[in-house]
């Protein structure tokens, strides 16, 4: 892995007036870099804790500034830690060695894998890296879909011991459906058709879109609102929608999105998660506007303050985390035309699966 600055001619596309200037991109895809580990794991920071998920989103941003061969030591890294069944423990802790301390193991964190690697193919055209990460992918999908429900929903996770838990998610369900469609999209680029695949994307996207009361209600969470728009799952009209019935509800005009309703807290992750929905749906001057919000939370090293709790104008928790700016660095790549991204977020190629009852 060579030190940043290989990609850093990409930076053009994370350019946005009132979000981000040429050297403010450039200072937060470094932050981000600096973040991660000589052995490719990118940990929320520096000696804290990683999750798989956060992980490929912090991959992914570096593929958006041209950062390919860190993301790919990324990728490698997960490559390596994948547990037999497919899957990789909700958590570790960063030390002198990545050590498991969540030996859960989350269908929407083994899933988004999926995401990654396609991504980083759009993003690269190397047949090389995809090849070798088939197998990878292949396995945590496996993994994942045994935890479909009669329903269509995934059920989010299995306990240490391996027992699977049934409820699902509608944040995590919507995230799953996107990356089954990423891994139909990757195993159609290699002609291996999954038709179990395809029927268990077209159940979950169903689930997501019609039945909501197959998940548990999580729907004081701003993710459980905006998600289904952000995943693909809801797009168009209903999507537009779906967002302008929670604005007013989870949006603080000038500080950003709740994580939580109606707690009086405003988190970058959220917002730029919005940001990016509200890309997918057309809404891309709103998209802006939510993200020229969100700069309050930016650090003088590039990274991005987790929250704020705006009643006590204190920034709360005391940390930068790599995935909230990896977020805003994607919904700025968005925006700005980046192909790899506009083709995982905007969907419209993605493969959809099988409508449950179709032939």
């Amino acid at each position: 892995m060579t030190s940043l600055g290989r990609g850093q001619g990409r930076t053009e596309r994370l350019v946005l007036p009132g979000v981000l200037t040429a050297e403010q991109a450039v200072a937060t895809v470094a932050a981000v870099a600096a973040v991660q580990r000589t052995d490719g794991a990118i940990p929320w920071f520096r000696g804290h804790h990683l999750d798989p998920w956060d992980h490929v989103e912090s991959a992914m941003a570096l593929d958006a500034a041209g950062e390919h061969e860190r993301a790919e030591a990324a990728y490698d890294w997960l490559a390596r830690h994948q547990n037999p069944d497919g899957s990789w423990y909700a958590g570790y802790q960063d030390g002198e060695a990545l050590q498991p301390t969540d030996l859960g193991r989350e269908s929407n964190f083994c899933a988004y894998v999926a995401v990654g690697v396609w991504h980083h193919y759009l993003a690269t055209g190397d047949d090389t890296f995809a090849d070798r990460m088939w197998p990878v992918v292949h396995a945590a999908v496996e993994f994942v879909v045994a935890l479909q429900q009669p329903g269509g929903q995934i059920g989010w996770k299995r306990e240490a011991d391996g027992t699977p838990v049934a409820d699902a998610l509608l944040t995590g369900g919507s995230s799953v459906h996107q990356a089954l469609r990423c891994a139909l999209a990757l195993a159609e680029h290699r002609e291996e058709p999954q038709p179990d695949w395809e029927l268990a994307t077209g159940a979950l996207g169903h689930a997501v879109a019609e039945h909501p009361e197959r998940f548990l209600d999580k729907s004081r969470y701003s993710m459980d609102w905006y998600y289904p728009v952000l995943s693909g799952s809801v797009r168009g009209p209903r999507g537009v929608r779906r967002i302008d019935a929670g604005w007013d509800r989870f949006v603080v005009p000038g500080l950003g999105v709740r994580c939580v309703a109606p707690n009086p807290w405003v988190t970058g992750g959220e917002s730029a998660e919005l940001a990016l929905a509200l890309w997918a749906v057309g809404e891309s001057d709103r998209a802006v506007r939510i993200l020229a919000d969100m700069q309050h939370l930016r650090a003088e090293d590039g990274l991005y303050w987790t929250g704020y709790v705006y009643d006590d104008k204190a920034v709360w928790p005391v940390e930068r985390t790599a995935w909230t700016a990896a977020a805003l660095l994607l919904a700025v790549a968005a925006l700005g035309g980046d192909e790899a991204t506009t083709a995982v977020f905007g969907a419209e190629r993605l493969p959809g699966g099988l409508a449950p009852g179709c032939c």
